[in-house]
């Protein structure tokens, strides 16, 4: 089982959490992967990545306004200098002494604690309850793309388990969810019709 470090938490709740990580580990992570962050005793919360953002700094304000930037200056500006990223995470289950569980996590991680991507099988295992108690959590969601998490998510279960009935009943159970927002339904439906 390879996991991959993204990045450490940078402040957390119980509905989610914020990583910070270096532009030479962001190749890793991407947008509705899901990501866990493992605590002491067997215990373990898994999350979806909602949101990464990229903040400047003083430098990178004058290199814009400086016009013609040279492919060294932002070679050295991504691969010398610290540039902080910072990944928004939706609390989505968690896993305690094996029994993974949709519900939110009972506590949330700590500061500095080191978030990992699932690795496939630890997707498989997440996904392979055939509960989709999860998405609940991010249809609740304030201010985070809820159509496109999905269909990212969604995205990168098929391709890595390989999983094409759990995509079919998520999708179904999507539906069943929405029947009654349909506005949010449609926005769902438009983002799953670029994916499955």
């Amino acid at each position: 089982m390879t996991t991959i470090p993204i990045g450490h938490l940078l402040r957390s709740s119980i509905t989610g959490f914020v990583a910070g990580c270096s532009v030479a580990q962001l190749e890793a992570p991407a947008l509705g992967a899901l990501v866990r962050a493992p605590l002491d005793g067997g215990y373990s919360v898994y999350g979806l990545i909602t949101d990464i953002h990229i903040e400047d700094d003083g430098l990178v304000r004058q290199l814009v306004t400086a016009g013609n930037v040279s492919p060294e200056v932002m070679h050295d500006n991504r691969e010398r200098r610290i540039v902080p990223v910072e990944m928004s995470v939706l609390a989505v289950g968690y896993e305690q002494d094996g029994k993974i569980s949709h519900l939110l996590p009972p506590r949330p991680p700590l500061s500095l604690d080191v978030i990992y991507l699932c690795s496939d099988a630890e997707l498989a295992k997440f996904t392979g309850t055939n509960k989709f108690g999860y998405f609940r959590h991010v249809l609740q969601a304030k201010d985070i793309p809820i159509g496109e998490v999905l269909a990212a998510h969604i995205l990168d279960v098929k391709k890595k388990t390989k999983n094409v009935k759990w995509v079919e009943d998520a999708t179904r159970e999507l539906i069943t969810l929405l029947r009654d927002d349909y506005p949010t339904l449609m926005s769902v439906l438009g983002a799953l019709g670029e994916v499955v």
